[in-house]
């Protein structure tokens, strides 16, 4: 047997082994089309056409009207016999299949938003709230939850309890005995006084030979700081009411200073744009942290990571890694001067104020929380105590109370400049809650010292609160 027979016999074997599959005549006029095949034009039809194959209730219903004349329904007639088909019957008999599992796959699970029975007098489904399905998958149109916003706490009003009166200049700095038993103030006279919680002067320290711009007391040691705008930053002997010890190396004015809760370290910045770190008792410079590009107005301290927040004249505040010297974020909100920061005694985030902008951050990455709206003003400092009372005080002598959970400004006041003074110098340029919240006390650019206190006959029928909720969302 020669090759060509051989060939030929196999052929022929193979036909009839799989010509009932593939090469059968019955096969092609049953229309039996492969697996694959259907699977191609079903994922075909559903993609190009599914989001179209079924008109909307209002609009089926307009094309219905439309066609009840009976020059419309031969039009109709017409349009369906001149309907394009497919050219291959087996290709046609394989899209009505799609169609008809699509059907049936669509009448198992509708998406679709349901018609409700009693026309126009019955409520939707969803008229009271979200649907109960809110969470799951689907394509159907739910109404967006109802926009509620939180009520503010009502607190009372504020008022100036006492007038203190002693310094020279400007009061840039205030500062709070650990056992609310004094509080410190510093001048642009270059004095730094101490004071009864009553206002009475206990006594005066000298050293400076510039502003003093910052001060801070140890919680656990008996040490007062100082820094200035004669680059010097001090430590005071509370039990003395000497100078022990000299810090030396920033290159201009420092104008913040903050002490580590837990640890001996001191932070200060200033002028030259960088966060000194030190040692308290050994007066080395740990770590200098740069990073800002202007002068650096407040600093932070606390025990967690961060552990030094700083706000930069740049309009940036940064968060550093003490450990490793470093910033670990640069929050950029800000479009001017950041100049004031404030920690929140009661919860893990902060505050920052800058010209007409008070915004609140939370830890440790420094997402915005909060938009402080309605003080107008350059924000010079910040206070927050632990009844979450925020105090904002402006280079303009105004003042305001907020909500600080909900950001409702709840009082708004504007300090008077002392006789002798111009109104110009009723800046508000330093303040501090004392340790039990009760007493807020502010240092002003008319050379005074004001204590205020809540009002303690004021209800909230005196005193109602001015809240009026909207339904927008509110966007940062």
């Amino acid at each position: 047997m020669d090759v060509a027979t051989t060939v030929r016999s196999s052929a022929k074997r193979t036909r009839e082994i799989f010509a009932a599959d593939f090469a059968s005549p019955t096969a092609a006029l049953e229309n039996k089309p492969s697996a694959a095949d259907q699977i191609s034009v079903s994922s075909r039809i559903r993609n190009e056409y599914d989001h179209v194959r079924e008109l909307p209730p209002a609009l089926a219903a307009k094309m219905a009207s439309a066609t009840s004349t009976a020059v419309e329904r031969r039009k109709k007639i017409k349009a369906q016999n001149a309907e394009e088909k497919a050219s291959d019957p087996q290709m046609e008999k394989m899209i009505e299949g799609a169609s008809e599992r699509a059907d049936q796959a669509k009448s198992a699970q509708s998406m679709a938003l349901t018609l409700r029975a009693g026309g126009k007098g019955v409520a939707a489904p969803n008229a009271n709230g979200p649907t109960p399905l809110r969470n799951t998958t689907s394509s159907a149109l739910v109404r967006k939850d109802i926009v509620k916003q939180t009520k503010p706490h009502w607190h009372a009003p504020w008022k100036v309890m006492r007038v203190i009166s002693g310094h020279m200049g400007w009061v840039r700095s205030v500062c709070l005995d650990p056992d609310n038993q004094f509080f410190a103030t510093g001048s642009a006279d270059r004095t730094i006084k101490i004071w009864s919680m009553v206002g009475q002067l206990k006594l005066t320290l000298t050293g400076h030979i510039s502003a003093v711009r910052g001060l801070a007391i140890s919680d656990r040691h008996p040490y007062l700081f100082s820094c200035g705008e004669d680059k010097q930053v001090k430590c005071w002997d509370l039990e003395t009411n000497k100078v022990i010890r000299h810090y030396h190396g920033h290159l201009s004015g420092v104008y913040a200073l903050a002490v580590h809760p837990t640890l001996d370290v001191l932070c200060t910045g200033g002028r030259d744009g960088v966060v000194r770190v030190w040692d308290m008792r050994t007066r080395t410079n740990v770590h200098v942290l740069s990073g800002h590009k202007g002068t650096i107005s407040s600093v932070l301290c606390q025990s967690a990571d961060p552990q030094v927040i700083s706000g930069s004249m740049d309009g940036t505040i940064r968060l550093w890694d003490l450990a490793a010297g470093k910033s670990q974020q640069v929050l950029t909100h800000h479009k001017k001067s950041v100049r004031a920061l404030a920690l929140n005694p009661n919860e893990w985030t902060f505050a920052s104020g800058s010209s007409q902008s008070i915004k609140g951050f939370k830890f440790p990455d420094g997402a915005l929380m909060n938009n402080y709206e309605g003080h107008n003003s350059i924000i010079n400092t910040l206070s927050i105590n632990e009844d979450n009372i925020m105090f904002s005080g402006g280079d303009d002598g105004s003042l305001a109370f907020w909500d600080y959970p909900t950001g409702h400004c709840y009082q708004k006041s504007h300090s008077i400049a002392q006789p002798g003074s111009l109104d110009a110098e009723a800046g508000v340029m330093c303040s501090t809650f004392d340790k039990t919240g009760l007493r807020l006390i502010t240092g002003e650019s008319d050379k005074s010292i004001k204590i205020w206190k809540q009002d303690e006959t004021a209800d909230e029928d005196s005193f109602p609160l001015d809240w009026q909720p909207t339904l927008g969302r509110r966007k940062y």
